[in-house]
């Protein structure tokens, strides 16, 4: 079994370090993917030329921060804290609409780091943002950092369905947190209806970043099933 894994908007390959050392203890290749949002530089993996499953797991927007063709030769996706249409339709969307504007335009100004440190929190929610083992603000933002950032963040308005590519004939695994602040309930019910055949973990007392441990080892358990 070989994984690919990509990060969400804000995020970067550095938080995925706790599930890769438990898929390497299972001798699973592991690669991570990234946007380049912070200190680190864009890495976009391609699968290794070898037998086995391929599996790609994806937090947040991270599955649809992924080339189509990589995602589409995937045997098997995790999901965690994921979505296919992020704002909800008509009347009901227009909130989060204006909320992601403003945003982009805090983006390109003085107030950025303070916006992306109010983001964190609610990812963090109802842990503290202290818990987050990594951070990109943990460095200065780049220029670079600060355009992939809005790219992504425009991207993420538009999310409308399934990432391109998706495998709809893989196995899934939905991880949801059932405190999640970012990814909303029409959002987590949109993909529900989406991917009937998929399994479904929830996890108690996690916010987006699931900073709660117990979800780990059940993707690996779901993962050796395989």
């Amino acid at each position: 079994m070989q994984v690919i894994a990509m990060h969400g908007w804000l995020g970067d390959s550095r938080g995925w370090a706790p599930l890769a050392a438990a898929a390497r203890r299972q001798g699973w290749p592991w690669q991570s993917a990234d946007r380049g949002y912070g200190p680190s530089a864009p890495v976009q993996p391609q699968w290794l030329d070898a037998e086995g499953p391929r599996v790609v797991v994806g937090h947040s927007l991270g599955p649809h921060l992924l080339p189509a063709d990589l995602l589409r030769q995937a045997d098997a996706v995790v999901l965690l804290a994921s979505f296919g249409r992020f704002v909800p339709s008509g009347a009901a969307g227009r909130p989060l609409i204006s909320a992601l504007r403003a945003m982009a335009q805090q983006l390109q100004g003085p107030e950025a780091q303070a916006m992306l440190r109010r983001f964190l929190e609610k990812a963090a929610a109802p842990q503290p943002l202290s818990a987050l083992p990594v951070s990109i603000l943990d460095s200065p933002l780049s220029a670079e950092g600060r355009e992939r950032l809005l790219h992504d963040l425009i991207l993420l308005q538009h999310c409308e369905a399934l990432p391109e590519g998706f495998p709809t004939q893989a196995r899934c695994l939905v991880v949801e947190a059932e405190q999640d602040q970012i990814v909303g309930p029409e959002a987590r019910a949109w993909l529900q209806r989406a991917l009937p055949a998929a399994e479904r973990i929830g996890v108690e007392g996690a916010g987006h970043a699931l900073l709660v441990p117990s979800w780990l080892e059940m993707v690996i358990g779901w993962l050796r099933e395989l």
